[in-house]
């Protein structure tokens, strides 16, 4: 990415503003926020840590646990480490190789993160709805292949952007007023016309988003049409306790991150470091939460995660 051909007028550095209008307090802002970098990072070693250790956990559904796993650690590191050095050490400047990188694996990490929540929408369907048939559907291997295809497509739509800012005219505005390098940020620093940069965004927010949402969408209505055919409570509670977490888990996901994306686009009114707040919580709060959403709710992990701790 280095070797992007940025015009002569660029620098060859960005600055990161961290929070603008909230300078003073960025020592105070940074406390909240490294502790909940911390806890996500504790909670999800965890998970990598029990079900690797345990063989009785090397089924399809810890796999994807520890596919969301690594997806959560991936984001909130993404942006954390520089967020805390411009908090703490006023270190501000990011280099343009730097910058894209950071934007690259944000962006890859977020749709591969979505493609993880529509793989385990489709184990809880056919958990649900086809229990018979489970172990011969959902395999550890078919799991893999369904990350790998994951991580390809990922990458496949994200690719295009480092390119698409390269050929950006920045006639010397480096000022980035944000705590990471997002595309859509770092485009508006452009002179040039950047219509392509915001369409390209679009596309790929709402046709990944959409996709995704219509897929989880189906996959549950499924899932709700097969638990109205049964007459028993205790099974209509059953089924429904065993797609519980998942459902937080998209609720932290989705509504936050299109908010997010949206107002990044079309939020003129609301306050720039009320908008960077929420965005960076974004990146922080579901690491930290999904741990021990499926902690408590995943009696298995919850008590091979007990063990360990009793054992220490």
């Amino acid at each position: 990415m280095a070797a992007f051909n940025f015009t002569p007028s660029d620098p060859s550095t960005f600055i990161l503003m961290g929070i603008p209008g909230l300078e003073t307090a960025h020592i105070w802002i940074s406390i909240p926020f490294s502790i909940i970098y911390m806890m996500g990072l504790l909670g999800n070693f965890t998970v990598l840590f029990v079900v690797g250790k345990e063989e009785t956990l090397h089924k399809p559904m810890y796999l994807l646990l520890c596919m969301l796993a690594l997806t959560d650690i991936s984001t909130s590191t993404s942006i954390m480490p520089k967020a805390l050095f411009i908090f703490w050490f006023d270190f501000k400047g990011i280099t343009v190789a730097g910058c894209l990188t950071q934007m690259f694996f944000i962006h890859t990490i977020s749709i591969m993160h979505s493609a993880v929540l529509v793989t385990m929408a489709f184990d809880r369907y056919v958990a649900i709805c086809n229990p018979l048939r489970y172990a011969i559907i959902v395999t550890n291997v078919r799991i893999a292949k369904l990350g790998i295809m994951a991580l390809l497509r990922a990458v496949l739509f994200v690719l295009p952007l480092p390119f698409i800012l390269s050929r950006l005219p920045f006639c010397g505005n480096h000022i980035i007023p944000y705590t990471y390098c997002e595309h859509i940020a770092v485009a508006k620093m452009s002179c040039g016309d950047i219509t392509v940069n915001r369409m390209y965004g679009l596309v790929v927010a709402f046709v990944v988003i959409g996709l995704d949402l219509t897929l989880i969408a189906l996959s549950y209505g499924l899932i709700i049409r097969a638990i109205l055919r049964i007459s028993s409570k205790k099974a209509h509670q059953k089924a429904f306790s065993t797609c519980t977490s998942h459902l937080c888990v998209l609720m932290m996901a989705y509504p936050p991150g299109l908010f997010s994306n949206l107002t990044q686009r079309f939020g003129q009114g609301i306050a720039p470091h009320v908008h960077i707040i929420l965005s960076n919580l974004y990146f922080l709060i579901p690491p930290m939460l999904n741990p021990i959403i499926y902690g408590v709710k995943t009696k298995e992990l919850h008590d091979q995660v007990g063990k360990y701790i009793c054992r220490r």
